[in-house]
């Protein structure tokens, strides 16, 4: 049994109401319901939240909201394990032993059906306890610098000043969209960044934080630039 789990909090500070706020047509977190159900992969899709807008939205897109996410886990602090390991436990707890439950994020517009479809094989098909979504970093990290206290700069890598950057290594970040794992790995509350996980990468152009109002800025002349050409999210 494989089961998604959106988690999405009613108290966002930064875009105030953002899972549910409209998005080029939908509620934010409707492209990821949508994915999930278009996926055809899931036995259960359900919303983990402690909003009741949220659930109505939610359960009107044909998402589950089976349980209200407690205020311990629903602050600024909390993080995604372990509000992934609550959802993993209520599960248990009504008898449902999943195989895989992919936590996907409220926030995702640009996710795919195929990215889940594919991220799912390769959880199947190796020893991984967790797969997510990442994508490459649009310049090299090693070229990366800051600026002081008194204003004057310092490589983070100094020793690459003069390297050229067709030979520094790729360096891939997370992408903020999905997490696959194994039930388990969420459980124990795993280090998903670590030897034991892998990532399925994506193309830039389909990566966009949403965490600011310039980011939201951002996506949304992504999504029209896609609709313009015939693209297009879930």
């Amino acid at each position: 049994m494989r089961v998604a789990v959106i988690p999405a909090r009613g108290g966002s500070k930064r875009i105030p109401g953002k899972n549910i706020r409209d998005f080029c047509g939908r509620p934010m977190i409707g492209y990821s319901i949508d994915c999930a159900l278009k996926s055809g992969i899931f036995d259960q899709v359900i919303v983990s939240t402690d909003d009741p807008e949220t659930s109505r939205i939610a359960r009107e897109r044909g998402a589950e909201v089976p349980f209200t996410r407690p205020a311990e886990l629903s602050d600024d602090h909390t993080g995604t394990t372990a509000v992934m390991a609550h959802a993993v436990e209520f599960l248990h707890g009504v008898g449902i032993e999943p195989t895989a439950v992919c936590c996907i994020y409220a926030t995702a517009p640009f996710l795919s059906p195929d990215d889940l479809t594919r991220a799912l094989g390769i959880l199947d098909s190796g020893r991984w306890d967790f797969v997510f979504s990442a994508t490459t970093y649009p310049s090299s990290i090693f070229r990366s610098f800051r600026q002081n206290a008194d204003g004057g700069i310092e490589m983070f890598f100094p020793e690459h000043f003069g390297s050229r950057s067709q030979d520094l290594p790729e360096a891939l970040h997370d992408a903020g969209q999905f997490y696959w794992g194994r039930p388990l790995a969420w459980l124990e509350q795993r280090r998903i960044f670590g030897s034991n996980s892998t990532a399925l990468e994506l193309p830039r152009w389909r990566v966009q934080d949403i965490d600011t109002e310039d980011d939201w800025a951002v996506a949304t002349a992504m999504m029209t630039g896609m609709a313009d050409i015939g693209g297009g999210s879930a």
